[in-house]
């Protein structure tokens, strides 16, 4: 049984904050052990700045947390379909939650390591937040299976700390066979690659 101290108590309760992503309100629940529980990250503001994506068009979130980045995708996109996932079950309820508190029916979330559990899915856009300590092993399986689910001229977009941009441009050269530094900011970097033929 997990303790009644009042502090823990007051940590274990959801954490309810509203942002406006995009041009777009969302309210958010969240939890301590989630990244950023508080606000929207600057790295995933940059990066929704710096990614388009046509009004049909279909995503998948690799690593989607509490539901950010593809949530703000279907607003960009609301005729295409988008596709959250996380290898964490507490990420995915909360953005199950999110989807559903602001009303997003164009989308949906399940549990998957890595690409996993998408099947035979095929995306216009790709995009993920990647953790700076992850490994380049678990990297190179992320862009092989976003190169694998990507329809033909689709794009991947990743944000990343700035000392993994050499390491990101080596990578997408190598599997993608091109590499685009979309924006470079203070701390973060958001690069592009897309699916040739």
């Amino acid at each position: 049984m997990p303790s009644k101290h009042p502090t823990a108590e007051r940590y274990r309760a959801d954490l309810h904050f509203q942002a406006t992503v995009m041009g777009y309100p969302f309210t958010f629940t969240t939890t301590h052990g989630l990244f950023s529980p508080k606000e929207v990250d600057e790295g995933s503001l940059l990066m929704l700045e710096h990614t388009e994506i046509a009004p049909h068009e279909s995503s998948l979130d690799v690593g989607c947390g509490y539901g950010v980045l593809g949530m703000t995708l279907a607003k960009m996109a609301p005729q295409g379909f988008h596709t959250l996932i996380d290898k964490d079950y507490v990420a995915v309820e909360y953005t199950r939650r999110n989807l559903q508190a602001n009303r997003i029916s164009n989308a949906e979330v399940f549990l998957s390591n890595g690409l996993s559990e998408v099947g035979d899915r095929q995306f216009d856009l790709v995009v993920s937040n990647l953790p700076a300590k992850a490994g380049n092993e678990l990297f190179y399986l992320y862009f092989y299976d976003a190169l694998h689910h990507l329809k033909p001229g689709g794009r991947i977009v990743v944000v990343t700390i700035n000392g993994l941009r050499d390491f990101i441009k080596r990578s997408f050269k190598e599997v993608f066979g091109n590499y685009d530094k979309l924006k470079q900011g203070a701390r973060y970097t958001i690069s592009q690659a897309v699916k040739e033929g």
